[in-house]
């Protein structure tokens, strides 16, 4: 326990993103991802998701969906299917955000980030697929306790707002361990961060996206081999460095097109990519959609 309490305490946490939504007619909506992690939380209806598993939830329980882990959601009970690249087009007809009290079937999702030392996104390392969570009266009370303060004018807002978020990010560990989830993930994939040598890695890569990040130079931060450094990295994460680089500098990429108005040659340049088209090419591979695209792209919570 104590080795996770370590892990807790070099969490970085940022929340990102706060909404209520009502249902205006039911819908799956296929492949739901976001960079950020993501908690819904269902105040009426019922909402149904289908991740390694189907399962359904009820009004108090919640759906942790760790960042970039795509699911499909059932939201409501109906035939009517929708891809989550095309919710920006058709939001209107299924959901709503602009009721101060939803009167139908209706669900609360909050977005947020939790990385180690600053650098590592901690949920989506573990590789846990979504899951349920039911019965958890505290993180529920928190959750809305968090939409609270994010739509009042408090003073001290920002200030309530990162303490609340860092209380979902407790509250939802406390849970997967006191419930024993996903033991065998949490014994495999949570000893990497117990590395210093590995930890100097992350944080050399996340200030570095723009330069040289080849298997020499992090031999030369993590003090190992070159033939050594890419064995070294993949026995301890389970990938390869150069793909875990490559994942970071398009999550980089995702964050300046919803955030800037810079051109997609700037940005591509900014993490690391000097050949637009190579950039662009990638981006597609990994998102399955033109960088473009992705810039215009709404997630539920950007009403």
């Amino acid at each position: 326990m104590e080795d996770y309490n370590k892990i807790i305490e070099s969490l970085g946490v940022k929340f990102a993103s706060a909404r209520k939504i009502e249902i205006l007619q039911p819908v799956t909506v296929e492949s739901f991802y976001d960079v950020s992690n993501t908690l819904v939380l269902l105040n009426e209806g019922s909402i149904t998701f289908e991740g390694e598993t189907t399962e359904s939830i009820a009004a108090g329980d919640m759906i942790m969906i760790p960042s970039g882990r795509p699911i499909d959601i059932m939201y409501g009970k109906g035939e009517a299917r929708l891809s989550h690249d095309d919710l920006a087009t058709h939001r209107d007809k299924y959901f709503s955000s602009d009721m101060e009290t939803p009167q139908g079937d209706n669900f609360t999702i909050i977005g947020f980030e939790a990385k180690v030392f600053d650098s590592v996104n901690f949920f989506q390392s573990l590789d846990i697929p979504a899951f349920a969570i039911k019965g958890n009266k505290h993180l529920a009370s928190i959750i809305e306790d968090l939409i609270d303060e994010s739509r009042g004018d408090r003073s001290g807002k920002e200030r309530m707002m990162k303490i609340k978020t860092d209380e979902i990010v407790v509250e939802l560990m406390r849970h997967v361990l006191e419930n024993q989830l996903f033991v065998e993930q949490l014994a495999t994939n949570a000893t990497y961060f117990k590395d210093p040598r590995l930890l100097d890695i992350f944080a050399y890569i996340k200030e570095n996206l723009q330069g040289d990040l080849s298997n020499k130079v992090l031999s030369n931060v993590a003090n190992v081999s070159e033939d050594y450094v890419g064995q070294y990295f993949k026995m301890l994460t389970g990938i390869n460095p150069q793909d875990y680089i490559e994942y970071q500098r398009m999550e980089r990429a995702v964050t300046l097109l919803r955030t800037s108005k810079r051109s997609i040659r700037e940005i591509g340049k900014d993490v690391g990519y000097k050949d637009t088209a190579y950039f662009c090419r990638r981006f597609k591979m990994m998102f399955g959609i033109p960088a473009g695209k992705m810039r215009k792209r709404e997630s539920l919570m950007n009403f």
